[in-house]
């Protein structure tokens, strides 16, 4: 019999590429065959980011396929109304060609990212076993499911998802409380943005349908209330990307990683180093750029510090602290891109200042790191929550008069995080019971056995 093929579609952005990407290994493990869809423009940004030829097709197991996003070039791809819109105008037909005419490659079986669920009634029509994967924490997911409760109730309008009164509601017992105006699609800065995102996010639940089985990158132990409720969403995680071949660089980033900075992390002390990362999308004013610079020196200990190429506005033209780089060139080092589970694996990070993206969020578990968090939009407002107030292993930084993240808020929070003992032994709390997950014999092992057994069943 031939081993089972499957389709995998993630939604085009860092967050949503990394996980599936993983997910991938784990079913290559399982003896699958693995078609990865990315846009053409994400694929060309990946394989540029790692030096192989954009035209490769298969590369650490995995047979890479693209379709367009129907923007232009020079298009910003994180104006996400403009994105989705295009998406679902333009991919579908490209998606249904992809999956009649694949020549002598046989699909068998269709994993779409939840963002993409749209796409799930094309692969069904096409007979093919059907999945859903979502990225991010259970608990977000089950609040998208109670979108139609939540307008019946009053609570939010039907037409944009914007809060009718301000309320704060909780979809599962013991799962952290929302602020309706902190829902994720409320939190674009634009009307129309908002809009679209909700109508968007409301397609994609009703399509979710589609799926025969839905899976996601968390655990049992991390989001239990979560689970109990709706046993039908199967956590797989935390993932990883163990499963990679040496030979390949991470076939995920949309950025070149700096790989100077492990070696730089073996030179310092156990435990002495701050890790300063905000994923893919964040973005700072000069202001806050430099309050967090000032902060990182206020610590006076080591730091490894993310600055993405595009983590400051295109206009504004942000700049280091006068003197910064000099003052700290001993024990500060900033780069544009890290290989970022490795980092967090390294014995020498102390804590995680981090914008509470799920990917990281369940990185920094997972190696039993304390955040400090500093949330920019979406779902990190509620991960946050999970973060500090739900597992206890992190502290919340605070805004000040000015709606800034001050220096001195920077500096005393390090010290606070890194003094409380109940903080650090919850976080490795929380590290042996992901590692237990995913170990063989685990609830995750044999979740993702069970999934890979499901769509092997044709």
């Amino acid at each position: 019999m031939n081993a089972p093929h499957a389709l995998i579609l993630p939604y085009p952005a860092q967050g949503h590429i990394i996980p599936l990407m993983e997910l991938s290994y784990c079913l290559i493990e399982r003896g699958f065959h693995v078609t990865f869809i990315n846009t053409e423009f994400n694929h060309e940004r990946i394989f540029a980011a790692i030096s192989l030829p954009g035209q490769a097709k298969l590369i650490d197991g995995v047979h890479f396929v693209t379709v367009p996003d129907g923007l232009e070039q020079e298009e910003d791809r994180h104006d996400f109304g403009r994105l989705t819109t295009s998406l679902m105008t333009v991919t579908p037909s490209f998606l249904e060609k992809l999956m009649r005419n694949n020549g002598a490659v046989k699909f068998t079986c269709f994993i779409a990212d939840i963002n993409m669920a749209w796409a799930l009634s094309i692969a069904k029509n096409m007979g093919l076993r059907t999945a859903g994967f979502w990225p991010a924490a259970a608990g977000i997911l089950a609040a998208m499911f109670e979108i139609p409760k939540l307008i019946q109730d009053g609570v939010i309008d039907e037409e944009d998802g914007a809060p009718k009164k301000k309320d704060v509601i909780q979809v599962i017992p013991r799962l952290p409380p929302m602020d309706t105006i902190s829902l994720p699609w409320n939190s674009f800065n634009d009307a129309y943005t908002r809009k679209i995102i909700f109508n968007y996010l409301m397609t994609n639940m009703q399509a979710s349908s589609n799926a025969e089985m839905i899976i996601c990158n968390s655990f049992e132990g991390l989001e239990k209330p979560m689970f109990n409720e709706m046993p039908n969403i199967l956590p797989v995680g935390p993932l990883h990307t163990r499963f990679q071949s040496r030979e390949y660089p991470n076939l995920c980033q949309l950025w070149l990683e700096d790989k100077e900075c492990m070696a730089w992390l073996n030179s310092q002390p156990t435990c002495s180093v701050i890790y300063v990362a905000f994923g893919s999308i964040t973005i700072f004013n000069n202001k806050q750029f430099q309050e967090l610079a000032l902060g990182l020196e206020l610590t006076n200990r080591p730091f490894l510090w993310v600055v993405r190429p595009d983590l400051t506005n295109k206009s504004i033209n942000c700049t280091y602290p006068s003197g910064f780089e000099e003052r700290v060139a001993n024990r500060g080092r900033m780069i544009g891109w890290s290989p970022q589970q490795k980092v967090l694996e390294h014995p020498a990070i102390a804590c995680f200042i981090s914008h509470c993206g799920w990917n990281s969020t369940i990185e920094g578990v997972r190696n039993g790191v304390p955040f400090l968090c500093w949330p920019y939009f979406a779902d990190q407002l509620f991960n946050q929550s999970y973060i500090t107030n739900i597992w206890k292993v992190g502290l919340s930084l605070s805004l000040d008069e000015n709606g800034l993240i001050s220096k001195d808020e920077v500096g005393s929070k390090v010290e606070e995080l890194l003094k409380d003992r109940d903080i650090l032994a919850k976080s490795q709390a929380l590290k042996k019971l992901a590692q237990k997950s995913a170990m063989e014999g685990g609830s995750s092992f044999n979740n993702l056995n069970k999934f890979a057994s499901f769509l092997s069943d044709i």
